[in-house]
């Protein structure tokens, strides 16, 4: 019935002038989803703004134009082009802005660090007061500037290979039908962490504004032919204050909150620490059933961890390609995070270090107990370098992960074979790629 229902879907908008993405088109703002290609395609599919009139069609090369063309989360069905750079931290004449024009009056960041430091605070509990306050203020200004938050029925596309977002934070919360294409995104730097004395052995700095969010039952969400990364700004740039990481970036592309029918294929997503986290807590037990989402070619470049880390969600994770350098700024924790009741369906994704690696260290367990994986290739070209990664493991750990995820994915258009993966996604993955 449902694959019936999404063909019969494609048909009528090919008749209405709409392109198929399987089909040759020089308009990307009328491609949608092709029937089957994972989780977005559930339902009635995702086609974005693909049903736009011709008023609601936009080429927008600055943050007023983008925020304009995008009416307030406004659910009419729309197409925005992207053209060129978009830098979020600029004024209202469109000049950019740093710090000090989001600082609350009352914010030294000199004095915070004199207030909070750990031989003064302590590491007991969390930190208050008048330069607290300040620091939350001047972070809600910042907020107010960089998070934009999408409408349903909106399709998001870069023209040519230069579309950017700098410093923006996409939001995409109780919303539906969305797809976003062709832009490089350089993460959001949140300039005033918090210092949470409380978070960990030592204490942490922890900053907002993932990169891009879907979030709070939003659904039908394709997110494809993007790169997203830290930029020009890394974690290490920022140095350590107390001993640890001055930490400025968040997540890189999360879904959480009991979003659904996620797509997401053929991103490079580089230089970055947390990068997708799927599920926003182990409490949060609404979430089961929910968290559906499919993550295909993608181009893993020099991440940290979170490639995804799951939550309760059912997640098709495949023919991804992997590369770790051991000179990279951002060093290799785990790729496959097993989190409470997460049901990962792994298969046929290559993972290439340019160091020796221990395979046992690429699943980590955060309370789950299941991941069914199958088709890993690690550091080689042959079916003598497969490995199963949940025996690897196994036979390095405590604790024991099963396979009986108890689903199998059926919404997919092929599987690619493991060999293939490195030159396919190479070729394909990232911006400017579309034809």
């Amino acid at each position: 019935m449902k694959k019936t229902f999404s063909s019969l879907l494609a048909v009528s908008l090919l008749s209405m002038g709409i392109v198929s993405v399987s089909s040759a088109s020089s308009n990307l703002g009328s491609e949608i989803l092709a029937p089957k290609d994972g989780w977005a395609a559930y339902g009635s599919g995702t086609t974005g703004g693909a049903a736009a009139d011709a008023s609601h069609v936009f080429t927008v090369t600055n943050k007023a134009e983008l925020l304009k063309a995008l009416g307030n989360k406004d659910n009419t069905s729309k197409i925005i082009y992207v053209k060129g750079t978009i830098d979020f931290n600029v004024d209202s004449n469109n000049t950019p802005v740093g710090p000090e024009f989001y600082a609350d009056p009352a914010y030294d960041f000199n004095a915070y660090l004199e207030a909070y430091k750990p031989e003064v605070w302590g590491l007991d509990k969390e930190v208050s007061g008048p330069l607290e306050d300040a620091r939350a203020r001047s972070a809600q200004k910042q907020k107010q500037q960089i998070v934009v938050n999408i409408g349903s029925n909106t399709s998001i596309i870069g023209l040519g290979d230069d579309a950017k977002i700098i410093g923006g934070s996409f939001i995409m919360s109780g919303v539906e039908n969305i797809i976003i294409r062709n832009i490089q995104f350089e993460a959001p730097v949140d300039f005033f962490p918090q210092w949470d004395p409380t978070d960990g052995e030592f204490g942490e700095w922890n900053s907002e504004y993932d990169n891009v969010t879907v979030t709070n039952n939003s659904h039908n969400v394709w997110i494809d032919h993007n790169k997203l990364s830290d930029g020009e700004h890394h974690d290490e740039d920022f140095g350590k204050i107390f001993g640890r990481m001055y930490q400025q970036h968040d997540g890189l592309l999360d879904v959480t909150n009991g979003a659904d029918y996620v797509t997401i294929s053929y991103n490079v997503l580089e230089d970055h620490d947390k990068t997708s986290l799927i599920g926003s807590s182990d409490s949060r037990k609404t979430d089961e059933g929910h968290l559906k989402v499919t993550i295909h070619h993608n181009y893993y470049k020099n991440v940290t961890q979170r490639l995804p880390r799951v939550r309760y969600g059912q997640v098709h994770v495949y023919n991804n390609y992997y590369e770790f350098n051991k000179d990279s700024d951002y060093k290799f924790d785990y790729a496959l995070g097993v989190g409470v009741n997460s049901k990962i369906y792994a298969e046929n994704n290559y993972f290439n270090f340019d160091y020796d690696v221990n395979p046992g260290e690429i699943i980590q367990d955060w309370k789950g107990t299941s991941i069914y994986e199958s088709g890993s290739f690690v550091n080689g070209k042959s079916s003598a370098n497969e490995i199963d990664l949940v025996e690897a493991f196994n036979q390095t750990h405590t604790v024991q992960l099963n396979e009986n995820v108890g689903w199998e994915p059926s919404l997919f258009t092929r599987i690619d074979p493991t060999q293939a993966v490195p030159a396919l996604v190479k070729a394909k993955a990232g911006t400017g790629k579309l034809k």
